[in-house]
């Protein structure tokens, strides 16, 4: 990546845009390119395994952390808790777990802070009350659609949640939130109370989420194993994953293996080598995600020696992180 301090607002601008469903307040970047080094903020919810769809937003904040920028990564155990994915001792174990995983990601520069460090203080509660005071429980509801476990049989902490996430963006003193686009709900409604807690209104940037391994209609969740890849997985399950992956020849409409390219592979390589005998046109490389899937969507490159190629790609990347953790 180019030297941050050598590049002009506009630049930095267009290098986060790319891998972007969207960037709400856009409009303010440029001033926090220009006057500051803009804090930048993610939360996760401390549950389960590291997984391919984490990846995706880790990808975009390591590529903030190379525009300069100051990354803070929540450890959201309160919001885990509240979400019922879990008891305090499986939130504190898993948070030690995470951490050792983002770092070995490629974002050993964040400082990462657990939720429950300082959501309990009296100044977060009253702003928290502020929040609750102006929200009806139908938004709040709505706002948790995307994110809620078992949204139909809601337990009032889950209702909670959002409001706390909204406080989180204050108390951290963020410029820009970064996440899946499955959050856009809830910081929507965050965008309507900010001012009754006396914030600012922060840069919005929404990434994709990776459609299922099993095809149309879905998207990768840890509820269905066939649907995602875990960095649990080790190199002989994840070649078998993507070998079974659906990725019809030609069509690249909610292919999981082009997103995985895309949004996974190509930011952190530049490059992508397909590796196939001369009978089939022997080695070719990409130097962009576009060049590739023009020649996708042409019939020029097979499925399968795409899945070939994206499987030892992928491992290369979970590989160091699988080293560090297990779950």
């Amino acid at each position: 990546m180019v030297d941050a301090s050598k590049m002009t607002p506009e630049e930095k601008i267009k290098v986060l845009e790319k891998n972007t469903v969207e960037i709400i307040n856009k409009e303010d970047l440029n001033q926090l390119f220009s006057s500051k080094k803009p804090v930048v903020y993610c939360g996760y919810e401390p549950s389960g395994e590291i997984h391919l769809g984490h990846l995706v937003t880790m990808t975009k904040l390591i590529q903030l952390q190379g525009l300069g920028c100051k990354i803070k990564v929540l450890m959201a155990d309160w919001h885990g808790w509240l979400n019922q994915k879990g008891n305090w001792e499986e939130m504190d174990k898993a948070v030690k777990t995470w951490i050792k995983g983002f770092k070995a990601a490629g974002l050993d520069k964040a400082e990462y802070i657990e939720g429950s460090s300082f959501q309990r203080s009296p100044a977060y509660m009253d702003d928290l009350m502020k929040v609750a005071v102006d929200t009806t429980m139908k938004r709040a509801l709505r706002s948790m659609q995307q994110v809620a476990r078992d949204i139909e049989h809601a337990k009032v902490s889950q209702v909670i949640y959002p409001l706390m996430q909204i406080c989180d963006i204050k108390h951290l003193g963020v410029d820009i939130v970064e996440s899946g686009i499955e959050q856009r709900k809830i910081h929507m409604l965050g965008l309507e109370v900010f001012d009754k807690i006396g914030y600012k209104k922060p840069v919005l940037v929404h990434t994709p989420l990776i459609s299922s391994l099993k095809g149309p209609g879905g998207k990768m969740s840890s509820s269905e194993p066939d649907s995602y890849i875990s960095i649990n997985d080790d190199e002989e399950s994840l070649k078998n994953k993507i070998r079974k992956a659906y990725c019809p020849e030609g069509d690249a409409k909610e292919n999981a293996i082009l997103e995985i390219t895309k949004l996974i592979i190509f930011p952190r390589f530049n490059a992508l080598k397909i590796e196939r005998p001369d009978k089939f046109g022997g080695d070719i490389s990409y130097n962009s995600y576009a060049d590739l899937e023009k020649d996708f969507k042409e019939k020029k490159l097979h499925p399968q020696d795409l899945k070939n190629a994206v499987a030892k790609s992928l491992y290369s990347i979970i590989k160091p992180i699988r080293e560090k953790v297990s779950f």
